[in-house]
């Protein structure tokens, strides 16, 4: 049962080694366009003359294993992805796997101060749209994810980890344009996986077009999974799905709400013809609801494709080659701050969207500076 607050941090998995022909790549260059997302890793710093070659060789493989620091800013608007261990159907769409994924995503989200825009729930991964009003979206995710996993493996009688080891897709939405792209995108995950034929006819957590934004999601605590004498959890909650701050006030719900269905039909028409094209068969939402949760999905999947951490949206390359300086300058900053923390400097500023160096290890960081204008 779900009854304490204190919960383990995600570990970052391990990155491949580089070959040959990785040596002079930098994705972080603003030539590295694709379709106005990135995934940037700056290169090491340290300079190999003034270090011993051993240590040298050594630091370059420790810096390289480090992940990408999260670049966490109030009031941004992200697309979070995250998946199953190696895509089993432990999210099958059952009542109860329903009923858990929205209670603690309500709890939640009003816990930290996250709106929700639109939630997805795919049999091996969830989609989320959400605003990180307050800047805790490392911990959000943090708290939301854990008892999702511990429940779902109570319901499954799953031993073992239900997310995957990899780190948790976030993806900033950098314009309007990035946000309309990504809820249809969200919306047709289930058109695109080959399982229904239209997004209405998911039988799992989804949000029709015409209803977005105007309904509440009543949530009841699934006692058998928690601890119902836990004050942390409520009896009954509400998830309100609001309409983006980034798109209110530019136009009118209906006119929003047009753009998103344009996008949505090319995404579904796209995702039919593919499956026509290959003679895929579409089970449909009664055969969805009978897979088991210990198959996995069978679909090809790229390995080691690119992870993007914005997106722009279709024709916005200026804002593209803005954002993607901003974010390589934010990684430089911190490993230089991070090597002179590393080193013993404690008091050295990391910069400004840093959070797992500031908030959990007490570094100092600065003040907001300069943000990109959208």
């Amino acid at each position: 049962m779900v009854s304490g607050t204190h919960l383990r941090t995600e570990r970052s998995g391990g990155s491949r080694k580089k070959g040959p022909k990785d040596k002079d790549k930098d994705p972080t260059q603003v030539g590295g366009w694709r379709g106005g997302e990135v995934a940037a890793t700056p290169r090491p710093s340290r300079n190999p003359e003034k270090t011993p070659r051993r240590t040298w060789h050594i630091l370059r493989s420790l810096e390289r294993a480090m992940s990408n620091p999260r670049y966490i800013t109030p009031g941004a608007t992200v697309m979070v992805t995250r998946r199953t261990l190696r895509r089993h159907h432990l999210f099958r769409p059952d009542a109860m796997i329903q009923r858990i994924f929205l209670y603690f995503l309500a709890v939640c989200a009003e816990r930290f101060g996250i709106l929700v825009h639109a939630a997805v729930l795919m049999s091996t991964h969830e989609h989320l749209i959400i605003t990180d009003v307050q800047g805790n979206l490392p911990r959000f995710l943090e708290r939301f994810h854990r008892p999702v996993a511990l429940a779902t493996k109570v319901l499954r009688g799953w031993e073992g980890p239900i997310w995957d080891t990899g780190k948790t897709s976030i993806v900033r939405l950098e314009s309007e344009q990035a946000i309309i792209e990504k809820i249809a995108y969200v919306l047709a995950n289930p058109v695109a996986a080959g399982l229904v034929h239209r997004s209405e006819e998911w039988p799992g957590v989804t949000q029709r077009l015409s209803e977005l934004w105007q309904s509440k999601l009543i949530a009841t605590r699934p006692d058998e999974y928690v601890d119902p004498d836990n004050p942390l959890w409520p009896k009954q909650t509400e998830l309100s799905l609001s309409l983006p701050p980034t798109l209110a006030g530019k136009d009118s719900r209906e006119g929003i709400v047009r753009r998103i269905g344009a996008e949505l039909r090319l995404l579904e028409e796209g995702a039919r013809a593919e499956v026509r094209k290959n003679r895929w068969r579409v089970p449909g939402a009664r055969r969805v609801r009978l897979m088991s949760p210990t198959k996995r999905a069978r679909s090809f999947e790229k390995l080691r494709s690119l992870n993007p951490t914005f997106a722009t949206g279709r024709g916005r390359r200026d804002l593209y080659v803005r954002v993607a300086r901003q974010l390589r300058a934010f990684r430089e900053s911190y490993r230089e701050a991070f090597t002179a923390w590393r080193e013993g400097a404690r008091d050295a500023p990391f910069p400004h969207g840093t959070w797992e160096m500031v908030q959990v290890h007490g570094a100092r960081g600065t003040p907001c500076g300069s943000s990109v204008a959208v």
